[in-house]
C-alpha cells in the first residue's frame, strides 16, 4: 500500500508541474511557448485560467493528501517493526542471557555469608 501511495504521489506530482508549466504568467509562460495560445483562442483565455487554476488546486490537495496518508502508514509499520526488531529488545536479551542465574546469585549469597562468618569468628 505504501509503495502504490509513494507512486501515485509521483504521478500527481508530475502533473501538477505540467499543469504549473502551461499556466500563463506574467511573460506568458510555456503555453504560449509552444502553442497554448491556440488552445486558449478555442476556449477562452478567462476560462483555460480558471480551469488550470482549479485543476492545480485539486492536484495540490491530493498530493498533500497522499503524503500526509503515506506518511501515516510508514510511522505505523515502523511502530510494528521497532516493537518486534528494537534493538534495545535484543540487547536486552541478550545481557539477560549473560545475567547469572537465580541459583548462582543464591550459591554466591550463601557462599559470601559463610565466608563472612568465619572471618568474623576469628577475630
Amino acid at each position: 500500500m505504501f509503495t502504490f501511495l509513494i507512486t501515485l504521489a509521483i504521478i500527481v506530482a508530475l502533473f501538477l508541474v505540467l499543469v504549473v508549466l502551461i499556466q500563463n504568467s506574467y511573460e506568458g509562460g510555456l503555453s504560449s511557448q509552444f502553442g497554448g495560445a491556440g488552445v486558449t483562442q478555442l476556449i477562452g483565455v478567462k476560462k483555460t485560467g480558471n480551469l488550470l487554476e482549479k485543476i492545480t488546486w485539486g492536484l495540490a490537495i491530493t498530493l498533500f493528501v497522499l503524503t500526509l496518508t503515506a506518511a501515516i502508514f510508514q510511522s505505523q509499520k515502523a511502530n510494528q517493526d521497532n516493537l518486534r526488531n528494537s534493538p534495545n529488545i535484543e540487547r536486552a536479551e541478550e545481557r539477560k542471557s549473560l545475567l547469572p542465574s537465580p541459583d548462582l546469585n543464591q550459591k554466591i549469597a550463601n557462599l559470601l555469608k559463610n565466608y563472612h562468618q568465619k572471618h568474623l569468628n576469628r577475630h
